[in-house]
């Protein structure tokens, strides 16, 4: 099925409000969920493409996508419509959490609380990367820069600023000659 990208302003910031609300613990399975599986504004390839361009600039990715599509859809005023849908519930709920934190932090309840949310969190970025994997697993040139990426961080502790520019100047030529 094509995407459908959002019609209105309103439909935009309604879209991103509802990744914002239900992104406890990570927003990147809420996105695709949303944008992809129950909005349709993107298909899974053009999501992974969009997610893995947000990766590589600077803040949190799904806060980049969100000013980007805004950007490609309705220009400037969707950017800032786009990124204040997504981080306006969060933001109220952060700051009344820190304050509800604060005085329960030393609660063995509470700990408990939040080392359950991570691990949910964990279990969720976990899943959405598998559901991203699936774009990828038809294209071999994309496999093995994934490998030759993961091997040197994640095993090796090669650092990212050393890995990141020459994955991207390989993924470029890999794009150019359509391999990728």
């Amino acid at each position: 099925m094509p995407a459908t990208p959002p019609r209105t302003l309103t439909e935009l910031f309604l879209g991103f409000l509802s990744i914002g609300a239900r992104s406890f613990g990570g927003v990147l399975p809420w996105a695709h969920y949303v944008m992809v599986e129950k909005r349709r504004w993107l298909t899974p390839a053009d999501f992974a493409e969009t997610v893995g361009l947000c990766q590589l600039l600077p803040g949190p990715n799904i806060g980049n996508a969100s000013i980007l599509l805004g950007k490609r859809w309705f220009g400037l005023r969707g950017a800032l419509v786009a990124f204040l849908g997504l981080m306006a519930l969060p933001y109220v709920w952060v700051l009344a959490l820190a304050l509800l934190y604060a005085d329960f932090a030393s609660e063995p309840m509470v700990r408990a609380v939040v080392t359950g949310v991570g691990a949910a969190g964990a279990g969720l970025f976990i899943g959405t990367a598998l559901k991203l994997a699936r774009a990828l697993a038809r294209k071999p040139a994309a496999l093995a820069l994934i490998a030759a990426v993961f091997i040197p961080v994640a095993l090796a502790r090669v650092s990212l600023l050393v890995v990141l520019p020459l994955a991207a100047a390989v993924a470029l030529y890999l794009a150019r000659a359509g391999r990728l």
